[in-house]
């Protein structure tokens, strides 16, 4: 069975509990309707009453959702049917074929998504089994990331409760978000109890955690300036919090850690695969960490598969936006696009920047030319992910020498 016919198309409408389903067939007309339940036995006698509909021919069956994932898709596709997915502000500019009055209920939402699947399937994206170790890189990936932001949110706590009786130990660490400064608060959580921290303890701190930016006796000397004046109650209410604070952090810290050498072996993993090459191609451009490999593996594998150039620019936001009407141009940044794919172009573009020459000079020439910061960084992953994509077509790795020597 091709794309371009099929014999039944399916709308559902996702919820958390009970799934709207509308069928169509060819000639786009309401044959059934019914509510499948988010439960394991449900969605099994659902996959099967799909397949005796279609007498066991699935292929001929189109379904329609507006989640690329989760159960219903899955079981769907392990039973062979063609699942195709919509962004929801699609869905919705779609209603208004129905309605003008924006009336909006999960049959109308069902019907929509069959319909607008029938008359025009290039606005969907045709969905397919994922590979296991792909679909656990996105969640250690996603988990990673929530935890480096639970990380920032309770350093910039810490920060602010230090600021309010113990300024001091900021000018050790001004971002109150290294491991070392929790120790050290942990034994002086008060400035009179940090007058009387031993030098030996100080040493030992500092030796422990691999510190020589500063030395014993800069810490000592910090530790017994003068405190700040404060009302009455504040340190021990101010060391109240702190006792909250710290095991939150090194909790954090510590798991952390374990994503990242979880997300290390997976990548690993999928470096050792011949079917995934692309890998260590992506990894051996420059800028590209664990975390952003991580990434955009995880959230664009299929956009790498199939070398799509343009597809990957726009949903990691690097493709601006035109809007053009007569003789007014104006051209935007990109607002609807994959938040995490664009979190990791901008710190891959920072990255590169800092460390390889030619995103050097082609980020100092966009500013030049008065972009702004972002703009630039964006400019100079557009011009990486054009030679990602070259790299993948070819399979080679990136070669600095090459790439200087073509340039020259």
């Amino acid at each position: 069975m091709t794309d371009s016919t099929y014999q039944f198309y399916l709308g559902v409408d996702w919820a958390t509990e009970e799934h709207r389903v509308i069928v169509l067939d060819a000639d786009r007309r309401v044959l059934h309707e019914r509510t499948v339940r988010q439960e394991g036995v449900a969605l099994e006698a659902f996959a099967t009453w799909v397949s005796d509909l279609a007498d066991g021919r699935v292929d001929t069956v189109a379904v329609a959702l507006e989640v690329p994932r989760g159960a219903v898709v899955e079981t769907l596709l392990a039973r062979g049917c063609h699942v195709f997915a919509i962004n929801p502000k699609q869905l919705d500019r779609f209603r208004d074929r129905y309605t003008v009055a924006g009336a909006k209920d999960d049959r109308r939402d069902a019907r929509v998504l069959a319909d607008a699947l029938a008359t025009d399937r290039p606005a969907f994206r045709r969905l397919a089994p994922e590979d296991p170790r792909v679909i656990e890189l996105r969640e250690v990936s996603r988990l990673d990331t929530d935890l480096r932001d639970e990380l920032r949110r309770l350093a910039n706590r810490l920060l602010e409760q230090l600021s309010r009786f113990f300024p001091q130990m900021l000018q050790l660490c001004p971002a109150a978000d290294e491991p070392w400064l929790w120790a050290l608060l942990e034994r002086a959580p008060t400035p009179s109890a940090a007058r009387a921290l031993p030098r030996a303890t100080v040493r030992h701190l500092l030796t422990r955690y691999r510190i020589r930016r500063v030395g014993v006796d800069d810490v000592v000397t910090l530790l017994r300036t003068p405190a700040l004046p404060v009302a009455p109650g504040t340190v021990s209410a101010a060391q109240a919090h702190l006792t909250v604070l710290l095991p939150r952090l090194r909790l954090a810290h510590a798991q952390r850690a374990t994503c990242g050498a979880r997300l290390d072996a997976l990548l690993e993993e999928l470096a050792d695969h011949e079917e995934h090459r692309d890998v260590s191609i992506l990894r051996s451009l420059p800028g590209v960490g664990r975390a952003v490999a991580a990434t955009m593996l995880a959230e664009a594998s299929r956009l790498l598969a199939a070398r799509d150039y343009h597809g990957l620019r726009a949903h990691s936001g690097v493709a601006p936006v035109t809007k053009q009407s007569g003789k007014r141009a104006l051209v935007v940044m990109r607002q609807a696009c994959n938040p995490r794919l664009r979190d990791a172009a901008h710190y891959w573009g920072q990255s590169a920047v800092r460390h390889e020459p030619h995103s050097q000079a082609h980020y100092a020439r966009l500013r030049t030319q008065g972009h702004s910061h972002g703009r630039a960084l964006r400019g100079v992953v557009d011009r990486l992910l054009r030679v990602l994509m070259a790299m993948l077509t070819t399979q080679t790795l990136y070669d600095p020498a090459r790439r200087m020597a073509a340039h020259a």
